[in-house]
């Protein structure tokens, strides 16, 4: 082969070196040297040769390549080039929008987004290398953001913006399971202005409760700080958004309930506020013990036995009926409400009920008014186990020690 000629295919190797390297879109792929600009290019001339210089091989390393899917939106793509520069950079959703807005380094080598991408989106990326010759090289490629099958997320237990009784813990429910829960703990920031440290306790991959040692201080805000958008659950599972939550905390509302002497007493903040007499469950349907936190209020409620497993024809069934000033204790059915009138001359002094706290009709308006939703009862000396933590908020049944253990 002539000089001529092996100049000729050595130009001709460079440029599909050069888009060999970025179509493969990797880091640390090199082309074949080229020739600088302004190089003879005819070597068989009489005069003498200009001496050839030769391009320097550009490595390309692109984020994410071309074809990807279920790509994490927060991690930002970039195009860097060693050996050359990156312009021209677009980074659009094919589907329309605006394009996203990106950086160059100082030194043209680097091109990195300024931000966080949208879920299930395709994103059309195009830019041109330029290697250390001035040859420019265009390119285009496309990747596919995290889709609704990949999506995850959390829902936080008060509500923000919510007034808690004391004994509400917080509750999370995420919607994917959640594998390394250490991790996932340090991404959630819980502050509380009264300084108490809490615990957490998994239930499930999927639900945690979280409480101070104590009930929350009165008065107490408390704020839990979620920083879940582009966190890998597990599973390929990505969080797709942050969640707030401050919710503050009233007076700590107590009512305790003695079968010993069948009277409630209610404290707010440590002081005696009311006393009642009270009718619990009756020996076949006992009332449980330990605490319990009001989950919902209904100024009347419609009470049917189906509910909690009786038909007709069954012992203790009752037809369906309404109640007043219904405050719900356990999922299953246990309430602090009014009792009915048949059962008013059983008040402070025998167990009537199917579990329920009966009271008088004064005392159930009382109790209704000025007790609220994550205040806390607590019912001593009946003989049956405690509150169960998912039948409700028995959180507190569960000693301080182990409270923490997963």
């Amino acid at each position: 082969m002539t000089e001529v000629a092996k100049r000729k295919t050595g130009k001709i190797l460079a440029i599909v070196g050069i888009c060999a390297a970025i179509a493969v879109g990797g880091i640390g792929v090199a082309t074949v040297p080229g020739l600088l600009a302004g190089s003879s290019q005819n070597a068989g001339s009489a005069a003498s040769p200009t001496p050839t210089v030769e391009a320097k091989p550009v490595e390309l390393g692109i984020t994410p390549l071309d074809g990807a899917v279920e790509w994490n939106p927060v991690v930002g793509p970039q195009i860097k080039a060693v050996n050359g520069k990156v312009k021209d950079v677009v980074l659009t959703p094919v589907g329309g929008g605006a394009p996203v807005q990106g950086k160059t380094s100082p030194d043209g080598s680097t091109w990195t987004t300024l931000e966080v991408l949208k879920f299930k989106t395709q994103y059309s990326y195009s830019f041109t290398v330029v290697d250390t010759a001035g040859k420019e090289t265009k390119k285009n490629q496309t990747f596919t953001t995290v889709s609704a099958a990949y999506e995850a997320d959390a829902s936080i237990y008060p509500r923000n913006g919510s007034t808690a009784g004391s004994g509400q813990p917080i509750e999370i429910n995420f919607s994917e399971p959640v594998l390394d829960k250490a991790a996932m703990e340090k991404r959630v920031a819980i502050t509380v202005s009264s300084g108490q440290p809490v615990a957490w306790h998994w239930y499930s991959d999927k639900k945690v409760r979280i409480r101070p040692e104590a009930f929350w201080a009165s008065g107490s805000t408390v704020t839990v700080d979620m920083k879940l958008l582009g966190v890998d659950f597990g599973n390929k599972m990505i969080g797709n958004g942050n969640v707030v939550s401050t919710f503050t905390t009233g007076p700590q509302r107590v009512a305790v309930v003695d079968d010993t002497t069948k009277t409630m007493n209610v404290y707010s903040d440590g002081q005696l506020v009311h006393t009642a007499p009270v009718s619990l469950g009756g020996e076949d349907w006992l009332s449980p013990t330990g605490y319990a936190v009001i989950l919902e209020q209904e100024r009347k409620s419609n009470f049917n036995a189906g509910s909690i497993g009786l038909k007709p024809g069954d012992k203790g069934y009752y037809p369906p009926m309404v109640v007043d000033y219904a405050n719900r204790l356990t999922w299953s059915g246990v309430y602090v409400h009014q009792a009915l009138e048949a059962a008013w001359g059983a008040i402070g002094r025998v167990n009537v009920s199917h579990g329920c706290v009966g009271l008088l009709p004064d005392d159930a308006a009382w109790f209704f008014n000025n007790m609220k939703t994550g205040d806390v009862v607590q019912i001593l000396n009946t003989g049956a186990p405690a509150v169960e933590p998912l039948e409700g908020f028995g959180d507190w049944n569960i000693p301080w020690a182990s409270y923490a253990q997963r």
